[in-house]
């Protein structure tokens, strides 16, 4: 499948020295990490499939999970607080709603309310045994109002794009960001007819989307935009889920 490219931009006025995503085939250092994340995603396979231990499991559920179009780059739900790590398992069915969604509406190309009712699913059971704590509240009573930082990132490639150059380019970009702490989703899929595509990051806080921003791997191809590029476009949103997940809603991101 040909890769958007998504850059894991900043959240700073858009720009190209804000727009940052980097590519095994511009560094060393990439190539290197490149070996190193295989190894350690492996680890973390053969954790999650019960050979590692209690450090495997975390609230009951597997500890490191796929949060983007590659299973190997895994994020450790324990560098999340409780409400987060269950936004980030809720987030495992955020799809596509229209096959236009690289030129529609953000708001109306995605299944946030299929999001929001299986946070509402998750949250809603029993933190603990009903034996141990039978009037224990449950995450939904809990749930405190959060806001979650949305960037989308609109784009249209010329005829001459190296699609496997692209491929290259967003694999080591998103691994770097995923260390990096904070990202709970990634998506992309195929450019239409018109090489026209959106990617969109659901991140934590625009701090950590920041954080990912200033990586060696993401500083060093930044500059690559506008050869790749015939043109691009990068929307910022706020997903706010009020108190006990009563209603939510995505909205213009206003610092």
């Amino acid at each position: 499948m040909a890769s958007t490219l998504a850059p894991l931009p900043s959240p700073a006025t858009p720009g190209a020295d804000n727009l940052s995503f980097a590519s095994n085939g511009f560094t060393a250092e990439a190539r290197a990490e490149e070996a190193t994340a295989k190894s350690v995603t492996n680890t973390l396979r053969n954790n999650n499939s019960g050979s590692g231990g209690d450090d495997s499991r975390l609230d009951g559920h597997p500890r490191f999970i796929p949060t983007s179009p590659y299973p190997d780059h895994l994020l450790d739900l324990a560098t999340l607080d409780p409400q987060t790590r269950l936004l980030a398992r809720a987030l495992a069915v955020f799809d596509k709603t229209r096959d236009d969604y690289a030129t529609a509406p953000y708001q109306a190309s995605f299944n946030f309310p299929a999001v929001i009712a299986e946070l509402r699913r998750l949250a809603a059971q029993a933190p603990e045994a009903p034996e141990v704590a039978p009037t224990a509240p449950t995450a939904q009573q809990r749930w405190t109002r959060a806001d979650y930082f949305v960037v989308a990132f609109r784009s249209q490639v010329p005829p001459t794009t190296d699609y496997a150059d692209l491929s290259s380019l967003d694999r080591a970009s998103h691994r770097e960001a995923n260390d990096s702490g904070g990202l709970l989703r990634y998506w992309f899929a195929d450019p239409d007819a018109d090489g026209r595509n959106l990617a969109t990051c659901l991140w934590r806080s625009p701090a950590d989307a920041r954080a990912a921003g200033r990586g060696t791997v993401h500083r060093s191809a930044s500059s690559a935009v506008r050869s790749l590029y015939r043109e691009w476009r990068i929307e910022r949103y706020r997903l706010v889920i009020d108190d006990g997940i009563e209603s939510w809603k995505v909205i213009d991101w206003v610092d």
